[in-house]
């Protein structure tokens, strides 16, 4: 007995990261209704494969006509589409070469197409689009319609505090300074960020120098201190000590 509990316990310790790492149609349609999250499905094949799984279940429709009639999938939306973080992961997953390489390597790959095509193969596919009208999450989004806290939402959603909240968002001087710093910030560009990082121009491209020669000190065009001080005279340079006389004989 105390066997079996040692082998089952192994058993499971070893198949929760693999269930972990599922998509489910509630996550994936969570993070195709808030573009902030969106290239988090596109930024790797692996992580691409199991939100296509999800959308082969009926409960991701279902899942998906639940968020169509809640307010608060749309109040996501907008808030996604303000956020700074939206132009942090768009840019970083459109400008990384790293993320074109993955999926050129994946459409070379036959386990890529095994994946995607293996629930086709599996009989419980076809199962749950059977018995789907039976689901009671299916059940439950046709009734949606009939409840009167569905429309109650809708009714109240002009003064719910997320609602207010994102409409002072335009009045609110954070949310330019986020995007400002958003589009400077080198993260937002992934492998490409060190181009517009202006500390890594001085050391992109080694140059030998002359043995005895002093390295010209680099100028960072855009520190403000610098350009307050192009008008200064330059110093001038010690004269060089004069050889001592020879020693009388």
């Amino acid at each position: 007995m105390k066997l079996n509990k040692l082998l089952l316990a192994l058993v499971a310790a070893v198949a929760m990261p693999a269930l972990a790492q599922q998509a489910t149609p509630e996550s994936v349609v969570e993070k195709m209704t808030d573009p902030s999250k969106t290239p988090e499905l596109m930024r790797d094949p692996k992580a691409a494969v199991p939100a296509m799984l999800a959308t082969m279940d009926p409960a991701f429709y279902a899942a998906m006509a639940n968020a169509s009639m809640d307010p608060a999938t749309y109040t996501r939306m907008v808030a996604g589409m303000m956020n700074p973080a939206l132009y942090t992961n768009w840019m970083s997953m459109m400008a990384d070469p790293n993320v074109y390489m993955k999926w050129m390597a994946a459409g070379m790959d036959p386990n890529f197409y095994t994946a995607m095509m293996t629930p086709f193969m599996n009989p419980n596919l076809y199962m749950k689009w059977l018995m789907s009208p039976m689901d009671p999450r299916v059940l439950s989004a046709a009734m949606t319609p009939l409840n009167p806290n569905a429309y109650m939402r809708w009714m109240t959603a002009p003064v719910d505090p997320r609602n207010l909240n994102l409409m002072m968002q335009p009045m609110n001087p954070n949310l330019y300074t986020g995007w400002m710093g958003a589009t400077m910030n080198p993260q937002s560009y992934g492998s490409m960020g060190a181009f517009v990082n202006p500390a890594t121009y001085g050391a992109m491209v080694p140059q030998m120098m002359p043995q005895g020669a002093v390295p010209a000190p680099f100028i960072n065009p855009f520190d403000p201190s610098v350009w307050g001080q192009m008008m200064n005279p330059a110093a001038v340079a010690p004269a060089a000590p004069a050889a001592p006389a020879p020693a009388a004989k």
